[in-house]
């Protein structure tokens, strides 16, 4: 059974599951070098690469391997980015989050506002007990995102990754539903 998931309306944005009118802000995404700047995934060069990313996000919520929503503002429809559960382990109700913003949507509060509406629903109706993160430890704002919503740093794995034929290491994070505090967006 698909992942019963409904669109979720915060302050200023709502996390919906993605469709074809988010393949353009799709390519915009992760056709951007500094959106790609830390991310594993090659950078899009054409728009059938998002047309392919949204087929993948609209089977992995049929089969419930992945959970990939689009964060849209409130006021005018605009797409800011994509945040996401994969990486399901369900014997251990473990899985991995991730998100990413339209560089220019950067800065303005949008993954402050988003994280805990995915996080609670992780914890809640998925009823996981355990989120982690993977990031580049050069990316601070990634830290400082996962640190603001009580994510734990646990570890360095050194060259885990190569991106774009470089050796990356990964700064892993991680959040038990115990230790979770939704913390106030202002």
């Amino acid at each position: 059974m698909p992942f019963e998931f409904t669109v979720l309306e915060l302050a200023r944005v709502r996390l919906a599951a993605f469709d074809d009118r988010h393949v353009d802000g799709l390519f915009t995404l992760y056709s951007d070098p500094r959106t790609m700047r830390y991310l594993v995934r090659p950078v899009l060069t054409e728009r059938k690469g998002a047309e392919e990313m949204l087929a993948r996000a609209r089977t992995g919520m049929a089969e419930n391997t992945s959970l990939q929503l689009a964060i849209e503002r409130i006021a005018d429809g605009a797409f800011l980015g994509s945040c996401l559960l994969f990486n399901f382990n369900k014997d251990s109700r473990r899985a991995e989050i991730g998100y990413s913003l339209v560089p220019g949507h950067w800065s303005q509060g949008y993954i402050a506002e988003s994280l805990p509406a995915l996080i609670d629903y992780g914890f809640g109706p998925l009823g996981l007990n355990r989120l982690e993160a993977d990031i580049d430890p050069d990316n601070a704002a990634s830290k400082r995102v996962l640190e603001r919503h009580g994510f734990r740093y646990e570890g360095l794995l050194r060259e885990r990754w190569i991106v774009r034929g470089a050796p990356s290491d990964s700064a892993m994070y991680g959040l038990l539903q115990r230790e979770w505090r939704a913390p106030r967006v202002e």
